[in-house]
């Protein structure tokens, strides 16, 4: 495909994004911004946090994974559906008890002040490494097998990207973000759709005939029953029920979006609405990963991991196939990059510069700050970028991204001591508390085959950084004060 073709159609997805934004943030001001007015339409949010919940890393990563992990990825997704229970009857109650805007500033009501920082510092800490990180990997294919060929620097891509997405959320936030999220949305999954269409036709198979090719390469193993492994279909399920309430629940780039819909009635529809839409799309996405080993086999082609899904649409599809492709991969980037930098922008607003609190601030004298604060994490997300690519290592993002998962465990402990006891923190310590959980998180896990017999941590890690949190948190309780 030629660069000059993609860099056209990337541009053209962008001034249909900048028009969203323009005709939606018509008049907008921080509440905007910040909450949507509180007027978003539950169904759109449901739809367009599909987008948001899976990331560019899904689209690229997740078919990739089928060769060794069959379908074993749907018993996390079956978990999500637990821990969004969670969310919509436990937590989104209490958010809307209260009128949060941030959700962080439920610990200041429940502990004070410190906790309420601590809380949202590991957000801030933990959504920029993380969304930086998927920001990087997506620039990185699209540099790989378009970019380079036009002579565009990378540098040059990590800038112009991130330009265009301040431009489109700058002025509208959260208001904005509904409608590019819901429109995002449907590019994403509409190039899914037609990729395993494309792919079923090549092959000359029904889908029930793929189905049965899949099951005699062992790709559609949905049960992993070794204890052991980190894949363990336990594990998987438990894990992703906490990393759903972790990373959803507790994430104020998600919770911004469900507590910008007018009541908490339609808000819980929003939450099961799209619990049950993405055990499908997964298992779509799964599907997909069988049928691109498949036409791999068929074509003699040795292709594995994140390697698989570009290299075959970009080099071995048809130019309206690669075309599909990156239409897709931008669609399931810029809804987990937009959300990122307006949910960092209000959290550090309001959580750490006390916007809303500050009554000799005018309301001119805040939105220079949320602007200036804005195209600050911007800057930051240039910076994370720019030191990937100078590391150039998988691995390490990799790593980055289960360092970026250990900053859940404080927040689920947080909160989880908040809403199940009634005492109260001896304030000082929390942030100590915080900082040794996942430290002693990352031994464990660093050293779990030797100290427990072979036995490898999955993603029940995080039920485990959270349990020493809470522990923590109830060593430096309070006596006797409720």
């Amino acid at each position: 495909m030629s660069p000059s073709i993609t860099i056209s159609i990337i541009l053209a997805y962008f001034l249909v994004l900048l028009y969203i934004s323009w005709y939606t943030s018509k008049n907008a001001g921080n509440f905007s911004f910040f909450a949507g007015n509180k007027s978003s339409p539950w169904y759109i949010v449901a739809f367009g946090m599909i987008g948001t919940s899976l990331s560019g890393v899904t689209f690229v990563s997740v078919p990739g994974t089928v060769e060794t992990q069959g379908f074993s990825y749907l018993m996390v997704v079956f978990g999500y559906f637990i821990g969004y229970m969670v969310v919509a009857f436990v937590l989104l109650p209490i958010y809307y008890k209260l009128s949060l805007t941030s959700i962080y500033d439920y610990l200041k009501h429940r502990f004070g002040w410190v906790s309420y920082k601590t809380g949202a510092m590991f957000f801030i800490v933990s959504r920029t490494v993380g969304a930086t990180a998927r920001l990087y990997l997506v620039i990185r294919v699209m540099q790989f097998f378009i970019l380079d060929d036009a002579g565009i620097p990378f540098w040059l891509t990590a800038v112009g990207i991130l330009i265009l997405i301040v431009a489109y959320t700058f002025k509208g936030g959260v208001k904005t973000i509904i409608w590019t999220d819901t429109l995002q949305t449907t590019f994403m999954l509409g190039g899914l759709v037609i990729c395993v269409i494309y792919i079923l036709r090549n092959l000359n198979l029904s889908f029930a005939g793929a189905w049965d090719l899949m099951q005699v390469k062992q790709y559609s193993k949905f049960i992993v029953s070794d204890p052991l492994n980190p894949s363990f279909f336990l594990k998987q399920i438990l894990g992703g029920a906490f990393i759903a309430i972790t990373m959803t629940g507790l994430d104020q780039e998600m919770m911004q979006k469900n507590i910008s819909v007018k009541t908490l009635k339609d808000s819980q529809k929003n939450i099961i609405s799209l619990s049950f839409i993405l055990i499908f799309v997964n298992f779509l996405f799964l599907f997909l990963g069988g049928l691109l080993y498949l036409f791999a086999a068929q074509n003699n082609l040795n292709l594995k991991g994140d390697d698989l899904f570009p290299t075959l649409a970009l080099q071995y599809f048809p130019p309206f196939m690669g075309l599909v492709f990156i239409i897709g991969l931008i669609s399931a980037l810029f809804p987990s990059v937009d959300g990122a930098i307006t949910a960092l922008t209000a959290s550090f607003s309001l959580d750490m510069l006390g916007l809303n609190r500050r009554e000799s601030w005018t309301e001119m004298d805040r939105l220079r700050i949320r602007r200036i604060v804005h195209l600050s994490f911007a800057l930051l997300f240039l910076l994370c970028v720019m030191i990937f690519h100078w590391i150039d290592n998988r691995s390490i993002i990799d790593l980055i991204l289960k360092l970026a998962g250990y900053t859940y465990g404080p927040l689920l402990g947080l909160f989880a001591f908040g809403v199940f006891t009634k005492v109260k923190l001896k304030e000082n310590l929390v942030p100590i508390v915080c900082i040794i959980s996942p430290a002693l998180c990352y031994v464990l896990n660093y050293y779990s085959q030797i100290w427990l017999n072979g036995y490898k941590f999955g993603l029940e890690l995080l039920i485990v950084n959270g349990s020493i949190t809470f522990l923590g948190l109830f060593i430096i309780s309070k006596k006797n004060v409720t």
